[in-house]
């Protein structure tokens, strides 16, 4: 079939063709939304799941939303090496210089510009040419001690009355919550919390890992009354169906229902997977419809190209040491495993292995579901490190 109309999309972030199975966070993030354009106090939203599951393309959609609501939006990804002062400052100076052109009574966004400025230097953001404006003096006191916890509510609570001055509402959308360390979490969650105290018209909605929910709890005691955290899977089986079934017949393609309950089987309902193995399907299909057979055939190039890609990129970043924790834990099958099986299988005591599983942990490689069992961040790890890694 013509490969350019393939209308799979697998990609980091990539909108799939028919977004299924996630209504309920959607409705959700209307709600919130609405509410906080009304002055309403509402839970902002962090979302939580592992990877490949489509956290990020639900942050695009509600961003989507927002901006049709009459949001200015804000958008980052958290880096491991990137401070959050750092990704904040330059899309707040162009959200304040976007407030200050507005035509209307009222110099907050000018007076919010200065606390900006005074941030900056507070925290010593280095960013290179970025000015704040050439004749805007600092706001001395404001958010300018150089503690992140105390100066970004300052920061925030000036942006927010800035915005609320001109009568528009801001959401601001961060990935990968889970990179910010404990000071730079907590001083947002604060900074947060301001603003739903004072009902301001800012909100969070925000995305990471499993490990998002007690990450926020142990930074702040009262996140679990600030945020709801929504739990983003696998699709369950109809839905999964319905996302492979649905871009395919709009163009006039038809699956096998034996094809479709294949993929969903060695998909596990993951929606990156599901579009892998789409697209690989309607690549090697010769017509309509879309065998098991075909499928058998694309499950290979498509576990190839994840080994080579997605699986790969992650595996690289890691230490010896660290692939073989990740080897031994595959090797004790799917699912959850404790530490001491793991130390076990490496034929080492389990206090020994400690520093490696922290290490894998910051690397969002691996979580902790519960207390003592630890579980992989990636999908359908397991088999690849028993592929990338024959022998322990």
């Amino acid at each position: 079939m013509d490969r350019i109309k393939n209308p799979f999309t697998p990609g980091a972030g990539s909108p799939p063709p028919e977004l299924v199975g996630r209504e309920n966070v959607l409705e959700q993030a209307d709600v919130l939304l609405g509410r906080v354009k009304q002055k309403k106090a509402e839970k902002s939203i962090l979302l939580t799941g592992l990877r490949g599951v489509g956290k990020t393309v639900l942050l695009n959609e509600i961003e989507r939303k927002s901006v049709a609501a009459g949001y200015r939006t804000i958008m980052v990804e958290a880096h491991e090496n990137k401070s959050l002062a750092a990704l904040l400052v330059p899309p707040l100076r162009q959200l304040l210089f976007g407030l200050d052109r507005i035509a209307g009574a009222g110099d907050k966004a000018k007076r919010a510009l200065a606390v900006l400025k005074g941030f900056m230097d507070g925290v010593k953001v280095s960013l290179g040419d970025i000015e704040v404006g050439l004749d805007i003096e600092p706001e001395k006191g404001a958010a300018d001690s150089g503690d992140l916890e105390s100066d970004l509510p300052g920061l925030f609570l000036a942006v927010a009355e800035a915005a609320e001055e001109r009568a528009i509402p801001v959401a601001l959308l961060i990935d990968e919550l889970q990179y910010f360390n404990e000071k730079e979490l907590s001083a947002l969650i604060m900074a947060m919390h301001r603003m739903q105290q004072k009902q301001l018209p800012m909100l969070l909605i925000g995305a990471g890992l499993p490990i998002l929910p007690r990450l926020a709890g142990e930074s702040k005691s009262y996140a679990e009354r600030l945020f709801d955290f929504p739990e983003i899977g696998a699709l369950q089986e109809p839905d999964a169906e319905k996302a492979l079934r649905e871009p395919v017949h709009a163009v006039g393609v038809e699956f096998e229902p034996a094809a479709l309950k294949e993929i969903v089987r060695i998909t596990e309902g993951y929606p990156y997977f599901l579009q892998e193995w789409g697209y690989q399907s309607w690549n090697l299909a010769p017509a309509s419809p879309i065998t098991l057979a075909v499928v058998q055939e694309a499950s290979a190039v498509a576990i190839q190209r994840l080994d080579k890609n997605f699986f790969r990129v992650r595996f690289d970043r890691l230490t010896p040491s660290e692939k073989r924790f990740l080897r031994a834990m595959a090797g004790l099958g799917n699912g959850t495993h404790r530490s001491g099986d793991i130390a076990d299988t490496l034929g080492v005591q389990q206090n020994s292995i400690g520093p490696v599983r922290a290490k894998l942990i910051q690397k969002g490689m691996i979580y902790s579901p519960v207390h003592g069992e630890l579980a992989f961040t990636v999908p359908l790890f397991d088999g690849f490190m028993l592929r990338a890694m024959p022998e322990l």
